[in-house]
């Protein structure tokens, strides 16, 4: 199974219909379900789902693999239910493309368990995660200067660590061809965590998202931040148009001493237990607190 991670308009479907294009050919039984179907693939048998009359992801599913299909797409895995018969329609030997919505490859996992998938099914039969986000290129008109202080220290502030490799930055002009945007085209970003070795034992066990990713990390793991940053070293988009699109680490995830549950590192309270946050600033009255705690489980 391969699946592909990212936001609404972060280009998913179209990266599953490019490999399907790839894959495609007269001996192979290649059988999609989607919601809706997107993109008209010749010799691709394709299924738009339908809760009204009960046709489903998961029914669907069932239906296909009595089809002996070679390659199965599913739009978007929702439930749990869907998220199972795709994973053991992976483990019985079909190829199998489909989404999720994350906000990296390696929260996927974490996805997953919540669903209600066994983890030794995650770790047995998920063999990539590719997370993936859109942004714009910079059109010729581009504007090329040394690189700036400021500049470098607002790369060292956000954690790109090798920020004195950046001797230029680029900047939007706008001319007639850009409709004096500065942008034409865009572009993906990209990272792809394949399963493998000690990272699906890593998954069997139980190990946390972090430790998973520091053990991809030790096996050559490339960040979307990463490959974002190669992208504007090479001018080819803008430093604010990635900070636009890609959270980086002011807005990372960390875990409450309380409750051990993820919270966002600029809360000032854990929403779970109520728990004060570390040194975060606590300003806020205990009653607005109570009202957004409240909101938040509404």
């Amino acid at each position: 199974m391969l699946l592909v991670t990212g936001p609404t308009g972060s280009g998913k479907s179209t990266t599953l219909y490019a490999a399907l294009n790839l894959l495609r050919s007269p001996g192979s039984n290649i059988i999609t379900v989607e919601d809706p179907v997107e993109y008209m693939l010749e010799g691709v048998n394709q299924v738009q789902v339908h809760p009204k009359a009960g046709l489903t992801f998961a029914g669907c599913l069932r239906s296909i693999l009595r089809q002996d299909p070679d390659i199965i797409m599913v739009g978007e895995i929702r439930d749990g239910e869907t998220a199972e018969i795709a994973l053991k329609a992976a483990q019985t030997g079909h190829m199998v493309l489909s989404t999720l919505h994350t906000n990296d490859s390696v929260a996927v996992i974490t996805r997953l368990l919540d669903l209600g998938v066994p983890a030794y099914l995650i770790a047995s039969s998920v063999t990539g995660v590719l997370a993936q986000r859109l942004v714009r290129k910079l059109c010729h008109c581009r504007r090329k200067t040394a690189a700036s202080s400021d500049f470098i220290q607002q790369l060292e502030s956000i954690g790109v660590s090798d920020f004195h490799s950046f001797t230029y930055e680029y900047h939007p002009v706008g001319c007639a061809l850009c409709d004096n945007t500065g942008y034409k085209g865009r572009l993906g970003i990209y990272e792809l965590l394949p399963l493998e070795g000690p990272i699906r034992e890593a998954i069997y066990s139980g190990a946390r998202a972090e430790d998973v990713k520091s053990l991809a990390r030790a096996g050559g793991f490339r960040t979307m931040q990463e490959d974002a940053f190669q992208k504007v070293r090479e001018g080819v988009t803008a430093h604010a148009e990635v900070r636009r699109v890609i959270l980086f680490d002011s807005a990372k995830v960390e875990r409450c001493e309380s409750c051990s549950r993820e919270v966002m590192a600029t809360f000032a309270y854990c929403p779970f237990c109520s728990a004060g946050r570390g040194t975060v600033d606590r300003s806020i009255s205990p009653a607005k607190f109570q009202f957004m705690r409240e909101y938040e489980k509404a």
